[in-house]
């Protein structure tokens, strides 16, 4: 079959026309959604960018900012994944934090931790309490960790014994930074020296509705945004609806959206069961746990660890459990009551919750990520309950697509072709290049039970319009390991066999 050498040809000539014998690859993006800073930030807003690396955040969105610190997260947990981030408009109205210094702390080390970063400064002997004031603001407003590029959310201002805290954005999501005394080697000479005062809330939400309509068809199959408000959770599902938005049959673009959500146990199930969608992801906090970390860095960090496994469907990754899979960059709680245990864990994950854990290493941990789906046509149904699911299901679609496209892509259909001409496909051409790439996932870890599938598959001829073929595609997909369960019984000797 040739595309351009005609049929025709008289004068001679040996000639060689060069085409593609297909090869698949498929390429996953992730994509962090937050603010950048007012002033000194590169980045233009509501528009898609390539960040590759820690330090090219910190160019495009400022040192700091909420886009710098899930870069950081994002690139401690997937070294090598593809990374965009969008720059989105603040809305609303600063809040602020006070630490006041009550009386002059002794000589020594003086520690603050603050979203769990901890700064260190020392006060010398004869320091007064105005002095330690604004040590404490030189060094939240110089702080800087060489070792992993992490700054502080807040910038600082000291008046007499008092230190304001003024977050670097606007808006609800800043609220709930955590601010505390540590202890540290020795003796913090701050320790009951200080009163950290109730935040002054700051208001508003960012209208997400221009950012996530400048995505275009662009390919994000991981989407993190750190907002969980109900308006902006319904845009995301707009975003990636099944009949106008991304998964709809005439785009194909896919898309998962992660988020976290940081309130009480009763407030997190109840939001939970209000959502049932295969598109969504909803990381908890227990809010007063006192979790070191603010919500952007468990939305970045967790949802980083997984997406290099969903997408990688070439070695299986993306069928596997991920439990215990360490969260880098994330601290405990240190409210161990906020740790979730089994039960929590349990009801969580049956109210569309994904759960995490602490190993007894102190590290957080993967429990179990899924969606927030839970039925389908209002009846109970776990099919699209694990998130292995969207990656295995967009990994393979785009495989069948793409052999489909390179095997009888500007082909002619035909019942039979007892000629054998590489210009016709019929049904049963099709059907074996859609069980050939069956095969090549069960290969790899992606499908299953390939005879069963060829068992139930169906491939013909449309019977209105004779151009068109249409396909039942039955697809089984590994499912992730999640639970071993053993009966032990125990004997003080065995019976002879």
């Amino acid at each position: 079959m040739f595309n351009t050498i005609p049929g025709n040809l008289i004068a001679p000539i040996v000639a060689f026309e060069v085409n593609s014998g297909g090869q698949f690859e498929n390429r996953s993006r992730l994509l962090l959604i937050g603010f950048a800073l007012a002033a000194g930030a590169v980045i233009a807003a509501n528009t898609p960018t390539p960040c590759p690396s820690i330090a090219e955040a910190r160019r495009l969105a400022g040192a700091g900012s909420m886009l710098d610190d899930m870069v950081r997260l994002a690139r401690q947990n997937a070294p090598a994944q593809e990374i965009w981030i969008m720059a989105v408009p603040e809305t609303g109205t600063k809040g602020s934090r006070t630490i006041t210094i009550n009386d002059a702390p002794a000589a020594g080390a003086a520690a603050v931790q603050i979203a769990g970063e901890t700064l260190i400064f020392t006060v010398a002997t004869g320091d007064t309490d105005e002095d330690v004031a604004t040590a404490l603001a030189a060094a939240v407003n110089g702080y800087f960790n060489k070792l992993t590029g992490a700054s502080l959310p807040y910038t600082a201002a000291a008046v007499a014994e008092v230190v304001t805290l003024t977050p670097r954005h606007s808006g609800v999501i800043m609220n709930g930074i955590d601010i505390n005394i540590p202890a540290i080697d020795g003796s913090n000479t701050l320790s009951g020296k200080v009163t950290i005062a109730a935040p002054t809330a700051g208001a508003g939400n960012p209208d997400l509705s221009a950012g996530l309509a400048a995505l275009g068809d662009d390919e994000f199959d991981w989407i993190v945004s750190p907002f969980s408000d109900a308006t902006n959770v319904g845009r995301y599902e707009t975003l990636l609806s099944d009949i106008s938005g991304r998964w709809a049959w005439n785009r194909q673009i896919y898309g998962h959206v992660f988020y976290p959500l940081a309130d009480s146990i009763a407030n997190l199930t109840t939001h939970g069961l209000a959502q049932d969608s295969r598109h969504l992801t909803v990381l908890p906090v227990i809010a007063s746990s006192n979790a070191p970390n603010p919500v952007w860095h468990w939305a970045a960090g967790m949802a980083a660890r997984i997406v290099p496994w969903l997408s990688d469907g070439a070695t299986g990754n993306v069928s596997r459990n991920q439990t215990g899979l360490v969260v880098e960059g994330l601290l405990p709680p240190r409210d161990r009551a906020g740790w979730l245990d089994y039960a929590t864990r349990d009801a969580f994950l049956g109210s569309g919750l994904s759960t995490w854990k602490v190993n007894t290493g102190g590290d957080v941990v993967i429990d179990k990520i899924i969606t927030t789906s839970r039925t389908f046509n209002d009846v109970p149904d776990t099919t699209f309950r694990d998130v292995q699911k969207i990656g295995q299901l967009v990994y393979a679609l785009r495989r069948f697509r793409t052999d489909l496209t390179v095997e009888h892509g500007q082909k002619a259909v035909a019942d039979d072709n007892p000629a054998n001409l590489n210009t016709i496909s019929t049904p049963s051409d099709i059907k074996a290049t859609f069980m050939h790439s069956y095969q090549r996932m069960v290969n790899t870890g992606v499908l299953e039970n390939p005879g069963r599938a060829a068992d139930l598959i169906e491939v013909k001829r449309n019977a209105d319009n004779p151009n068109r073929i249409d396909i039942y595609a039955p697809i089984d997909m590994v499912n992730p390991l999640d639970v071993i369960a053993a009966n032990a019984v125990v004997y003080s000797q065995f019976s002879p066999a």
